[in-house]
């Protein structure tokens, strides 16, 4: 048996318990090999799947017990700070809110089948106020289901494997080569479709300073502002619930739901939390293929326009969301 892999099965359960530790923690490691290398060595009876679960789920409960506590001690700016460490930024701070607004502790479940929903979620429940016994036990179930289902594939694998004697060998030699294959690939992955993401962000934001200048421009001029439309979660509306000036609080689903009362002779900003823009540069660019093409997203969101000292109003809510569009448009 190679070295590497001599040295793996050694010490195997501390190996991966440290590994899916630093991983639940948000340092951007992929796990997945791990589990799948796990799971076809107890093919090979040289680990216990049974073992090992019990170390992704101890790993995984700690870890997630700090981020929930953070989570329910700082709230949104915690929140903020994983999605910064995230390599997933198409699974920001919204999309997390957006489950949690749907399907509350279930969320917990599969959270870790999901890219970036990952490590937000625990934060995010502690955020919500979700009593900290519950929390254990569907975060618990969740890291067994995750646990289970990449292992239980590895030793299936493993058991296909066994069938063919020179294939096993073969792979035996070289699994610390193909381990090692696994966790960059998935890197490359991940950092491919951040730098793909981000690309197609800053070719449509605009700065505060931009969008400062348009709607003093607007003003003195008497001619139209830009349509500006708040995008932010209601959990995010809790540190701080002004807006800016003029704008409109819609929700991502009604706002395209509503797309044919978005004005087209003016430039519609949109602006949430997400520190990447996330969700307005994912309802821009779907606007765009609605035909609406001077929709532009806010870069810094809020927090970029609050921090540059630009001004922020109180927000009357409108008798309806459909009426407030039609008026502004």
């Amino acid at each position: 048996m190679p070295i590497a892999i001599e040295f793996f099965v050694q010490y195997a359960y501390v190996i991966l318990f440290t590994w899916v530790l630093l991983e639940q923690l948000g340092i951007p490691i992929p796990t997945t090999p791990a589990l799948l290398t796990v799971g076809t060595l107890s093919a090979a009876h040289k680990l216990h799947a049974s073992f090992s679960l019990a170390a992704v789920v101890v790993a995984c409960l700690l870890a997630d017990s700090v981020w929930w506590w953070l989570g329910r001690r700082f709230g949104g700016k915690v929140v903020k700070l994983v999605c910064r460490l995230s390599l997933e930024a198409s699974a920001c701070v919204k999309k997390t809110e957006g489950y949690f607004g749907r399907r509350g502790g279930v969320t917990l479940l599969f959270a870790k089948f999901v890219p970036g929903l990952n490590t937000l979620a625990p934060p995010v429940a502690g955020q919500t106020g979700m009593s900290y016994p519950k929390f254990l036990v569907m975060d618990g179930l969740g890291a067994l289901i995750w646990g289970s289902a990449y292992i239980f594939a590895g030793r299936f694998f493993g058991d296909i494997a066994k069938r063919n004697a020179a294939f096993f060998h073969w792979m035996g030699r070289f699994a610390g080569v193909l381990f090692v294959l696994l966790v960059i690939g998935f890197l490359v992955q991940k950092i491919w479709r951040q730098r793909k993401f981000l690309l197609s962000v800053r070719e449509l934001r605009l700065d505060a300073s931009e969008l400062k200048k348009m709607i003093d421009t607007a003003l003195e001029d008497g001619t139209v502002a830009p349509f500006i439309v708040d995008l932010r979660h209601p959990l995010d509306y809790l540190p701080d619930p002004r807006v800016l000036p003029g704008a409109v609080r819609i929700q991502p689903a009604e706002l395209e739901k509503q797309h044919d009362q978005i004005p087209r002779d003016r430039d519609v900003v949109l602006y949430c939390t997400c520190p990447s823009e996330e969700t307005s540069a994912k309802v821009a660019l779907r606007l765009h293929k609605l035909g609406i093409y001077r929709v532009r997203p806010l870069k810094g969101g809020f927090d970029g326009w609050k921090q540059a000292g630009y001004p922020l109003e109180e927000y009357v809510e409108p008798a309806s969301t459909g009426s407030k569009l039609a008026v502004s448009a």
